[in-house]
């Protein structure tokens, strides 16, 4: 099987596939946060003002965390800590630097919503963004894949020698399945009397196992220490340590219910 093309041309104007897949996944993150927004009754005016901000900011964090976590490759290379198109964006440097934003935009537009409200109906959004952004970023970039193989599965990268092992496709389909766990959990969530910010903790942890096991099998040389593989472990601790904080506050406060009611439901009754 033949590399998919990283670029393609219009004239002088060089477009390449990468940038194009990510930007297309912006589009699906903000069109289905939007919808689970107004699914539950909730402004969306912080979202509105602040996306572009959102992505800028999530694309420079992204870049400064892989470039801080090879930082001997850019100090001999600096010039390429600009080359965003050859891939090189961490996951957890996107997720910090779009988070500052928007905190500051729902505090500024939308301060009747709580951050641990907003984060439980935006979670099931950044899984299903980053499952898609996987196929059409990585998946499409120079010297994207895992590992070299011999495998049936393996498949042909531009820049890569022989066949690699398609980490995006299998990230992706990986994502997917905590999708759908935690569109479960947030739907039993609030009969167990959970507080607000479970489902977004519950979302992390099961992603964070899922980040490490990508890098520690497929990606990286297979040691713990690794930069993304700490990370995943410190993130996963994390968020074991938060849910205990949680579980123990289960249906003590009446205000921390995990999610409003649709206006569906609440419509239906009143």
């Amino acid at each position: 099987m033949r590399p998919i093309p990283i670029d393609f041309h219009i004239g002088p104007l060089v477009l390449h596939t990468y940038g194009f897949g990510l930007g297309i996944t912006f589009w699906f993150a903000y069109w289905y946060l939007s919808r689970r927004f107004h699914h539950y009754g909730l402004s969306t005016k912080w979202l509105e003002k602040s996306f572009i901000w959102i992505i800028v900011m999530a694309v420079v964090g992204a870049r400064i965390v892989h470039c801080v976590a090879n930082i001997s490759y850019y100090l001999a290379h600096p010039i390429l800590v600009f080359a965003v198109w050859q891939g090189g964006l961490s996951s957890y440097g996107g997720i910090a630097g779009g988070l500052i934003v928007a905190l500051y935009a729902l505090h500024k537009y939308n301060p009747e919503i709580s951050f641990r409200t907003a984060a439980d109906v935006t979670a099931p959004v950044l899984l299903a963004a980053w499952a898609m952004g996987r196929l059409l970023g990585p998946q499409l970039m120079f010297a994207g894949g895992g590992h070299p193989t011999t495998a049936w599965y393996g498949m042909k990268y531009a820049g890569e020698v022989g066949y690699r092992i398609p980490v995006p496709i299998f990230q992706s389909i990986e994502t997917v399945v905590t999708y759908l766990i935690v569109l479960e959990l947030s739907r039993v969530y609030p009969r167990w009397k959970m507080p607000a910010l479970s489902v977004a903790v519950s979302a992390y942890g099961i992603w964070s196992i899922g980040r490490f096991f990508d890098e520690y099998l497929w990606l990286a040389v297979p040691r713990v220490w690794d930069a993304v593989e700490v990370f995943a472990l410190i993130s996963l601790a994390a968020s074991i340590v938060i849910m205990v904080l949680l579980v123990r506050r289960r249906g003590k406060d009446d205000n921390l219910v995990t999610l409003p009611k649709p206006l569906e439901v609440a419509d239906s009754h009143g």
